[in-house]
């Protein structure tokens, strides 16, 4: 046989023994022998592709009637990207997805607002290849994800439970029956007495006489919702508040929270959470920690197109520091793109290792840091500042402090001759300073921010963080000074990797990286986003505000948000000469919102038991690791949610445990506003509306069943405020508040509306081309004199400042404006609830540990392993149900470097069970290079047991569940409880409350 043969030979078989590992076998068996499979396709290049919606001939193009082409946002996965939609004109059927040529998340550049809707359909076609320049794509889930409107398992009418929590039984029901029930409460399963929504809606009598700071019984009412995909404004202003709840959440605990948190402290705004993304395109070097462009994070495909781009035709060199190699690692840029190995959990060691270095080497930018106010940086002409130079009081009842006058204007050392003054005054300061002062009046001992992040970063040896990071000394050494060779066009990025129990101290501590080189506001450094224009509360209508809004008041069951010194608990004890701590449990007054400590924290009645649940496409079920301890508490009314509604197009891992289900309308039947994360740097908002009809069951006025509709009709039966006769406020009069179309496009009129000059005017041909015809008559009556200006808008899928904006010289246009806090004063005045112990006021390492400070054995004998998740370029946990995707990622698997395999005499395809002290899964292992020896990965998104994993039986009707949608791992099922905190919680972030599902101590058998 011939050497070329027998070596393809030899290829195929592996490729083939590697496919039955996947789930391809019968697949790429048929592929490796040229045999076809199936019927034959109508073309031998095109395939059985449909027919194209433009047509082109003799230079010119005309649009085929069988098609229409309208403009939407994806939900195939949390970036939420805008495109355009191919339906066929006669059966309504989404036909193709692909992306929005006007949109920054779709294409870059992106086509200018102005240029004329048929222009930018040749844009993106084959016409004189102006496609390839302008391509708008979609990625895979994208491309697959409205599967999911005609999924068999989809929920289109009110389901009530039959029999036990999670028996997965269901009967339907009407609308109104459950409106009626859900309200009024009764014995609605023969269980006892429920309490309804009505009872509940009491904003007037406390639920704790004692603890008044509770608030009142609306607060048993919790609300739980996923990221914002464009509603959540109206489910929590709308609803929530005219409820007169504090608990609204979305999933930020179980997704990105030590993050969030992490980047809050470094912009000294826990309040509203901002964050920030690398500037890609003009980026220099880029150090991305638990996190990959291409691979993860968000904006997803914006990311990884413009790393793409930089690093082939622009200036970028990156390094990517995870516990596995992923895509964004390309060897075809050769020294450009760098993967470096970690340790899971090691990263807060790697970047205090830094610090140390750049530090004791002086490598940062000593005149950046020296700027003491805004006064000052616009004198110098400068992007931003920090407070490094602020005094810190380090005794006395104001330990903690930065030093302030009564009229709290901050006071720092002046460089030039060394006297204390207002930072106002002074256009260089003293960023060393370490003694006492004398302020009116009185005398400090103090130390400046910079100096209390040196002596952080200097606790510790650099052969301790290496030791601690899995990172060698020398490794270290080079990060810290190649990382400070570029500039100030610097970026830094984190992400899910964080998620582990000091995952708040590493994000502030890899935020810290930046400013010690200047990068915030910089052309190429760090961005906090482009903004948006004015949505729900803009120069038309203020669509948050209507007669009768309550506000909220009072402690959330998530203990968020506000400090246990504050709480009639430990002023109690404080009272009565106690000690006050420790608290009964953790409180997190850092965080906005904690969705996994409300079934725990219920079930403890600490602060309080609540009454009912709303859970709204939520699913901590399968998104919290740790979960499975609280189930029991789920699974029985009267341990934690006496009612649960959950608002669902499925019956997911949660709602399965629900009393009721409500169906929720599906992607491209949806309305929603939205901006981007901060991937961008112009102003930039999506809006997305109906553009397919929806199956769901009609309310009597013919409105679909959807979160939207069912809050106005649920509200109206629960008397609320904001729903019905004149609930809208417009500048000039007010308006019904009936139909979802009566709040929504009255938001798409703010957008088109904004600034010195609005949205264009849609002509009557680019209202054809964008296929808004049947539209008109509510646009007109709603938007009046404005109409054509926001049907401008809709046919471009939202409105977009043009490129060119982005920068102002080299800041960028939209500036973050407060101080950087190298040291964030509300962070280092804060205690442990339970320990009373002090938290850091900068960066500083922390070992993996519990709430009130045990160590978690990283090193165990038995657990030697640290498993960790990383995110999918396929699967998300929106998408993973969709079965065309398992033709491209069948299965998850438990991946484990060939190293370590050795050790263990496991092989590729071996059936393996990975357990933690507290959990076990089952699955196949895969081999593969690009690992960290000490680690287990598992790939996010597989292990579905809900959205039809399972069989459930609806109307006495069996539906029989699918194994594909079973197949792979759940990483969640290995977490662990921390037994310092009240009864059981699932381990998290000791700061934060982040749920920690990164980094779990196992141990690896083959089956």
């Amino acid at each position: 046989m011939e050497k070329s043969r027998r070596n393809f030979l030899i290829g195929t078989s592996i490729v083939a023994g590697s496919a039955a590992v996947g789930g391809y076998h019968e697949t790429l068996g048929k592929a490796i022998t040229m045999q076809r499979r199936g019927e034959k396709a109508k073309d031998s290049i095109y395939g059985n592709a449909p027919l194209t919606e433009i047509i082109q001939k003799e230079g010119k193009i005309a649009f085929s009637n069988d098609y229409v082409v309208k403009p939407s946002v994806c939900n195939g996965c949390t970036t939420f990207c805008s495109v355009r939609v191919k339906i066929d004109a006669k059966s309504g059927e989404v036909v193709r997805v692909f992306g929005n040529p006007y949109s920054l998340l779709s294409s870059d550049p992106w086509l200018p607002y102005k240029t004329p809707l048929i222009e930018s359909f040749k844009a993106t076609s084959g016409f004189k290849e102006s496609g390839l320049e302008m391509r708008s794509t979609a990625c895979s889930r994208g491309n697959l994800v409205y599967e999911k409107l005609k999924d068999p398992f989809r929920v289109t009418t009110p389901l009530k439970r039959v029999g036990k929590r999670g028996e997965d039984k269901w009967a339907s029901i009407s609308i109104e029956q459950l409106i009626k029930e859900i309200s009024e409460g009764g014995n609605l399963f023969g269980e006892g007495e429920v309490q309804g929504l009505k009872a509940l809606a009491d904003t007037k009598t406390l639920i704790d006489a004692q603890n008044p700071d509770y608030g009142p019984i609306a607060n048993k009412l919790c609300v739980l919702g996923t990221a914002d995909e464009g509603r959540q404004n109206y489910m929590v202003h709308r609803f929530v508040q005219s409820f007169g709840t504090v608990n609204f959440m979305g999933h930020t605990s179980i997704c990105g929270l030590s993050m969030r948190a992490g980047e809050a402290a470094y912009l000294d705004d826990f309040a509203t959470s901002p964050h920030m993304k690398p500037d890609f395109e003009h980026c220099e070097f880029l150090l991305s920690i638990g996190t990959a462009p291409a691979q993860a994070g968000n904006p997803f495909k914006r990311q990884a197109k413009l790393l793409a781009k930089s690093r082939t035709g622009g200036a970028l060199r990156y390094v990517i520091v995870t516990p596995i190699l992923t895509n964004s690692d390309s060897i075809a840029v050769g020294e450009r793109s760098r993967w470096l190995p970690i340790k899971p959990s090691g990263d807060l060691a790697l970047v205090m290792g830094m610090i140390r270095v750049i530090i004791d080497e002086e490598r940062y930018l000593k005149a950046y840091l020296a700027i003491p106010s805004d006064v000052a940086q616009k004198t110098l002409n400068e992007v931003s500042f920090t407070n490094a130079s602020h005094l810190v009081i380090m005794d006395g009842a104001k330990k903690g402090e930065i030093l302030v006058d009564d009229a709290k204007a901050a006071y720092v050392i002046d460089k030039a001759d060394g006297l204390l003054k207002n930072a106002a005054n002074v256009l260089e300061a003293d960023i060393l300073y370490e003694g006492d002062v004398s302020l009116e009046g009185v005398k400090y001992t103090v130390k400046s921010s910079f100096v209390l992040l040196k002596e952080a970063a200097f606790e510790h040896s650099l052969d301790f963080y290496a030791k601690e990071s899995g990172v060698d000394e020398k490794t270290i050494l080079e990060l810290a000074r190649e990382f400070t060779s570029y500039g100030r066009s610097v970026g830094v990025d984190c992400h899910g990797g964080t998620m582990h129990s000091t995952g708040f101290y590493t994000t502030y501590a890899i935020m810290m990286l930046g400013a010690l080189v200047g990068n915030l506001n910089h052309k190429g450094g760090m961005s906090v986003g482009g903004g948006k224009f004015k949505d729900f509360n803009g120069s038309c209508y203020n669509l948050l505000a209507y007669a009768g809004k309550q506000k909220p008041f009072g402690v959330r069951i998530d203990r968020a948000r506000m400090a246990y010194e504050k709480t009639s608990e430990y002023k109690r004890k404080v009272e009565q000469g106690q000690n006050p701590y420790p608290a009964k449990d953790a409180w997190f007054p850092f965080s906005p919102a904690i969705e996994s400590e409300v079934i725990n924290s219920s079930a403890n009645a600490y602060p309080y038991k609540l009454g009912a649940l709303i859970s709204w496409n939520a699913n901590f079920v399968y998104g919290q690791s740790g979960s499975e301890h609280l189930l029991p508490l789920l699974k029985d009314p009267a341990k934690a949610i006496p009612l649960f509604v959950a608002i669902d197009p499925f019956i997911n891992e949660t709602s399965r445990y629900a009393d009721y289900i409500v169906p929720d309308s599906v992607l491209y039947e949806t309305w929603g506003v939205l901006a981007p994360w901060a991937g961008h740097l112009t102003k930039t908002t999506h809006v997305r509306y109906p553009i397919l009809k929806s199956p769901n069951a009609t309310f009597a006025n013919g409105e679909p069943i959807s979160m939207d509709s069912f809050m106005i009709e649920l509200g109206k039966a629960l008397g609320l405020a904001g729903f019905g006769k004149n609930a809208i406020n417009g500048t000039t009069a007010k308006f019904d508040f009936d139909k979802p179309e009566d709040f929504y496009l009255r938001a798409f009129e703010n957008v088109a509306m904004d600034g010195a000059t609005p949205a264009p005017e849609a002509s009557d041909d680019e209202i054809a081309l964008a296929g808004l015809g049947e539209y008109l008559p509510m646009l007109q009556r709603i938007c009046t004199d404005n109409w054509r200006r926001v049907a401008y808008v809709m046919s471009r899928g939202g409105r977009f400042a043009d490129k060119v904006s982005a920068y102002e010289g080299n800041k960028m246009s939209n500036a973050y404006k407060k101080p950087i806090a190298i040291y964030n004063q509300t962070l280092g005045t804060g205690f442990n609830s339970l320990s009373g112990e002090s938290y850091s006021g900068v960066p500083r390492y922390y070992m993996p540990r519990f709430y009130t400070g045990a160590k978690i054995d990283m090193d165990s004998k038995e657990f030697n392993l640290l498993a960790f998740s990383y995110k999918s370029n396929v699967l998300s946990s929106y998408s993973a149900s969709v079965e065309a995707l398992r033709d491209t990622r069948y299965t998850t698997f438990v991946d484990l470097s060939t190293t370590t395999a050795k050790q263990y005499g496991i092989a590729h395809g071996d059936h393996v069970v990975v357990s933690s002290s507290e959990g076990k899964v089952q699955g196949i292992c895969r081999i593969r290079e690009g690992l960290h020896p000490r680690s287990i990965g598992i790939e996010h998104g597989g292990g579905r047991i809900g959205e039809g994993g399972l069989s459930v039986q609806i109307d006495g009707v069996k539906k029989e569940g699918r194994i594909a949608r079973r197949s792979g791992i759940n990483i969640n099922t290995l977490g662990l409880s921390d037994a310092s905190r009240l009864n059981i919680a699932t381990l998290s972030d000791f700061v934060v409350g982040s749920n920690a599902r990164q980094a779990i101590p196992v141990r690896i058998e083959k089956l």
